[in-house]
C-alpha cells in the first residue's frame, strides 16, 4: 500500500518549480491556472524571488501547494501513473492537507489556491507581528514538550504544542515571551535543545481563532467534492472518506495541532508500507524517523519523476 504525503510551510525555496516547468507542459499548466487564480504572478515568484516575499504566508502557502500538484501532475500526464490508481491514501503537513485535498479531487486546483491565500493572510492577520513565535524542541517526545509548555504559559500567555513531527522533534507556538521562557527552560524538561524558527506568526495554536473564524466563513460557501482517496487528518491523526468532514476538520486544523508522527503510525497501522512525497524533502526525513522499516521517496524534479516511474511501472 502506498501513501502520497504533500509538505507543508518551509519547504518552499526560490527556483521550486522552474525546472519542472522547463520540461513539462503538465507542469506549466498547474502555475498557469494558480497565477490566474490569485491574480499574480505567483510562478514568476517561485522561480526567480525575491525569497523573502516567497516566505510571506501568503505566498508560501499556495506556492508550495501548486509545487506539489505540478510534480503530480508530470506523474499522471508524463508517466500515466493515475493517482486513484497508484496510490492508497494521501496526507499533508499542515497546509498539505490541502495539497492532498486537492490531489484526490476534493477541491479543484484554482479552488485550493485561494483557500490557501486566504488561510495565509489571515494566520498573518491574526496575531501583531512580534507579539508571537514558534520553537522547535530538539530530543523532545510530546510529554516532555507538553509539560515545558506548561510551564512557560501562564501570566495570560499561550504556550502550546503546534506540531507533533516525529519521535526527536515537537513545535510548540504562542506569545513570543512564552515561547522565550519555554526555550530557557529545555533543560529542566529533559529536552536537548530548543529553537526559535524564523515564523512570522504563532501557527497551531489559540491565538489563530481569528484566522479559524476567516476559514470557517470561507470553507462553508466552498462544498468539497467526492474524494478519490481519503486523507488522514492533522488534528484527528485518523482516515477521513468524507469530504463533508474533512472541510470541517480543516477549520479546526488551524488552531489544532498538527499529529504527523501520530498520522504516519496510523498509515503504517493500517498497511501503508511506501510513502511518496510530492514537492519536498522534508517529509521523508520525519517519516524515517518515525518508523524506520517505512519506505520512503521525495519527488521534486523531472530526473525524480523519471526514475520513480521506471522502477514502478
Amino acid at each position: 500500500m502506498r501513501a502520497f504525503v504533500f509538505p507543508g510551510q518551509g519547504s518552499q525555496k526560490v527556483g521550486m518549480g522552474k525546472q519542472l516547468a522547463e520540461a513539462s507542459s503538465a507542469a506549466r499548466e498547474v502555475f498557469e491556472e494558480v497565477n490566474d487564480a490569485l491574480l499574480q504572478n505567483l510562478s514568476g515568484l517561485m522561480a526567480e524571488g525575491p525569497e523573502d516575499e516567497l516566505t510571506l504566508t501568503q505566498n508560501a502557502q499556495p506556492a508550495i501547494m501548486a509545487h506539489s500538484i505540478a510534480v503530480l501532475r508530470v506523474l499522471e500526464r508524463e508517466f500515466g501513473m493515475t493517482f486513484a490508481g497508484h496510490g492508497t491514501c494521501a496526507a499533508g503537513h499542515s497546509l498539505g492537507e490541502y495539497s492532498a485535498l486537492c490531489a484526490v479531487g476534493a477541491f479543484d486546483l484554482s479552488t485550493t489556491a485561494r483557500l490557501l491565500k486566504l488561510r495565509g493572510r489571515s494566520m498573518q492577520a491574526a496575531v501583531p507581528v512580534g507579539e508571537g513565535a514558534m520553537a522547535a524542541l530538539l530530543g523532545a517526545d510530546v510529554e516532555s514538550a507538553n509539560a515545558l509548555a506548561e510551564a512557560a504559559a501562564g501570566e495570560g500567555e499561550v504556550c502550546e504544542i503546534a506540531n507533533d513531527n516525529d519521535p526527536t522533534q515537537v513545535v510548540i507556538s504562542g506569545h513570543r515571551r512564552a515561547v522565550e521562557r519555554a526555550i530557557g527552560m529545555v533543560k529542566d524538561h529533559g529536552i536537548k535543545r530548543g529553537v526559535l524558527l524564523p515564523v512570522s506568526a504563532p501557527f497551531h495554536c489559540s491565538l489563530m481563532q481569528p484566522a479559524a473564524d476567516r476559514m470557517a466563513d470561507a470553507l462553508a460557501r466552498t462544498p468539497p467534492a467526492e474524494m478519490a482517496l481519503p486523507v488522514y487528518a492533522n488534528v484527528t491523526a485518523a482516515k477521513v472518506e468524507d469530504a463533508e468532514a474533512e472541510r470541517a476538520l480543516l477549520v479546526e486544523q488551524v488552531t489544532g495541532r498538527v499529529r504527523w508522527r501520530e498520522s504516519v503510525l496510523a498509515m503504517r497501522a493500517d498497511g501503508v508500507e511506501h510513502f511518496v512525497e510530492l514537492g519536498g524533502k522534508v517529509l521523508v526525513p520525519m517519516i524515517g524517523r518515525i518508523d524506520k522499516e517505512a519506505e520512503t521517496v521525495s519527488l521534486v524534479t523531472m530526473e525524480d519523476c523519471e526514475n520513480y516511474a521506471k522502477e514502478r511501472l
